[in-house]
């Protein structure tokens, strides 16, 4: 994926309805400055859209003054210019940002909501645009402005950060930098995937990861690309994997067996980055009180 890029160290610090530190960005991904403390500035009441993703829409106005909120049946440029930018967040939009309100736009608003700590109620707001406007990265590049996660988990470095709950995988090279947001998918309520500390114990390639789903499933794509094996961090098993997926569509949801989906050409890069041993945090939502600033061991 060739995406504009600027790398720094990212931390946790709560909702993205309470700004808590600097947003700094040059271009590419949005990063934020660690804070001195976790008192915060309120993302401002509605006004005139100021973001140049946003700026200028007569559709996006009405939003931010609350005369109206966009939801089924809605279409527009506005509309288009709010999925492209969850699009380049990292959430799922698998019909792209074509400008009409539908199932998959309403799932993609969902799942920023929750980001954002806002009702999830799928339909565009005022709440949820103004948060948009805070949030969302300068056009032409992907990522996000602030309230980013922290790349460790109970004072341990990971390179990935998967958040259950709003459906995106956050991967950190090792310097703790973050790379990339992808979509995901995850566990059902039924077989739901666990949260905690887990360390990647086998890559598989293109064969193999057919061969085991040919083994397992009797469907040599069901695995999509590429499948990385997942323990514990002590070591148990977890019974879950990152990998591919054949079925694109259903990225958002929780619709998988434990396992963390992604699209084939995210789980390339999942695959190249990642080695046999580093970690992988998985949260319900960021924030998750393990994620924070490293430990300093004296």
């Amino acid at each position: 994926m060739s995406v504009p890029r600027e790398r720094s160290r990212d931390t946790v610090t709560g909702t993205a309805a309470t700004v808590v530190a600097r947003a700094v960005t040059a271009g590419g991904l949005g990063v934020m400055e660690p804070p001195a403390d976790f008192a915060g500035m309120e993302i401002p009441a509605a006004s005139a859209l100021a973001h140049p993703r946003f700026a200028g829409s007569s559709q996006l106005a009405d939003v931010a003054s609350g005369v109206t909120v966009l939801g089924t049946g809605a279409k527009g440029e506005g509309l288009r210019a709010v999925q492209g930018a969850l699009l380049d967040m990292g959430f799922a939009l698998y019909g792209g940002a074509d400008g009409r309100y539908g199932p998959d736009t309403a799932r993609a608003l969902r799942n920023f909501q929750v980001h954002a700590g806002l009702r999830s109620s799928g339909v565009l707001d005022a709440a949820t645009l103004k948060a948009l406007e805070a949030l969302a990265p300068a056009p032409g590049s992907r990522g996000q402005s602030r309230a980013l996660p922290s790349s460790f988990y109970a004072g341990q470095a990971v390179r990935v950060v998967i958040a259950l709950r709003e459906h995106r995988t956050f991967l950190f090279d090792p310097e703790g930098k973050l790379v990339d947001i992808f979509p995901n998918a995850v566990g059902t309520a039924a077989t739901p995937t666990h949260p905690g500390l887990k360390v990647v114990r086998a890559k598989l390639d293109q064969v193999a990861t057919e061969d085991a789903g040919a083994r397992l499933w009797n469907d040599r794509h069901v695995f999509g690309a590429r499948l990385l094996d997942l323990s514990w961090a002590d070591g148990r098993r977890s019974g879950e994997e990152l990998h591919g997926t054949s079925a694109p569509a259903l990225l958002g949801g929780d619709v998988s067996h434990g396992c963390i989906r992604h699209a084939n050409e995210d789980i390339l890069v999942l695959h190249d980055a990642l080695a046999v041993g580093d970690r992988i945090a998985v949260v319900e939502t960021l924030q998750d009180p393990h994620l924070g600033v490293p430990v300093t061991v004296g």
